[in-house]
């Protein structure tokens, strides 16, 4: 019987401790971990939710970005951190699911290694050329990709990025020998497709939508079925003429596996909370970014988002032998 009550006391402790500590977590600042070099589109997005979850918080949530690798280092980094709720890691398509199947030694798994918070944004790839390509639309486009063979640069964030898998879908769907030339974020590549150093990328929208909207780079095509309410004056591949290339570069927010409920569970309520700000909303519109569902905005709905993305795309990746050692 004394047993039995000693267990019993230590299962109440337990929960009383949970329940504590989410009464009062946090009680200092939160870190939010960006893979990539400041000025992209992921450290955009996470600075717009890192100011309005602080909020609700109660604390500031400083973001740190930890670039290089294709966003490995920074998801190491996040992944390694305690999972006492201080350290979040903001990552998308490419770090939680295309670099699973590219890196043959990550030292975390992008799936197992994290808890999920909720999805933020889901946004399209957008195609686009410095003005001084010639072509004029996506179809004129894949014939000058065609014509010019491995003369052809695009700019990528990185090798093994989102920028770079999406850039090898194009080439194998329209037999093309793109060269591609990495660089340590999207906001670097942006620079020198600005500047004509390279003639093409496949970008997610809320860096290049800026650009596009300036008038300083050309706009093709986005990489989605339907047409974005934060664009839609640009068409889908679809309806350019590239039926089936469809590439969605979601964001999320995980902890490190083995967080506390409870502290997700505050969390979640807080990028809830951000989202459905107008003014956080309306800015995330501005660029290209949608709002995830309801459900998806839950830690059981990313999960559940997060799995069939990787079902999907690691076969793809794996069998145009796409990888990095």
């Amino acid at each position: 019987m004394t047993r039995r009550l000693a267990v019993i006391c230590a299962v109440f402790t337990a929960l009383w401790s949970a329940a504590a500590a989410a009464q009062t977590y946090p009680t200092k600042p939160v870190t939010m971990v960006v893979a990539y070099a400041a000025g992209g589109p992921t450290d955009t997005i996470a600075r717009l939710l890192a100011e309005r979850m602080g909020r609700s918080l109660g604390q500031t949530v400083i973001v740190e970005n930890v670039s290089g690798a294709a966003g490995t280092i920074g998801t190491a980094k996040a992944a390694r951190a305690a999972p006492d709720g201080y350290t979040i890691a903001i990552g998308h398509w490419g770090t939680h699911v295309v670099n699973g199947a590219l890196y043959a030694n990550l030292t975390y798994h992008p799936f197992d290694d994290f808890a999920p918070i909720a999805m933020v944004t889901t946004g399209p790839q957008m195609i686009v050329s410095h003005p001084s390509v010639p072509a004029k639309d996506l179809k004129e486009l894949v014939a000058w990709v065609k014509a010019n063979g491995d003369k052809v640069t695009a700019a990528t964030s990185g090798i093994g990025a989102g920028s770079h898998v999406s850039g090898v879908y194009f080439n194998n769907m329209v037999g093309g020998k793109i060269q591609f030339v990495p660089y340590r974020g999207a906001a670097p590549a942006m620079q020198d497709l600005l500047s004509g150093q390279v003639q093409l990328m496949f970008d997610q929208a809320a860096n290049s939508l800026p650009q596009v909207r300036a008038g300083k780079v050309r706009a093709y095509a986005i990489t989605a079925r339907t047409r974005s309410p934060a664009m839609p004056d640009i068409p889908t591949v679809d309806e350019a003429g590239l039926p089936g290339y469809h590439v969605a570069v979601w964001h999320a927010l995980w902890l490190p596996k083995g967080a506390p409920d409870a502290v997700v569970e505050r969390l979640n309520t807080a990028v809830r909370e951000a989202l459905d700000d107008p003014q956080v909303a309306a800015k995330l519109a501005t660029l290209g970014q949608d709002l995830p569902t309801a459900e998806q905005r839950t830690p059981a709905g990313l999960r559940a988002h997060h799995k069939a993305e990787i079902e999907l795309w690691w076969p793809l990746i794996k069998a145009a032998g796409i990888k990095i050692e």
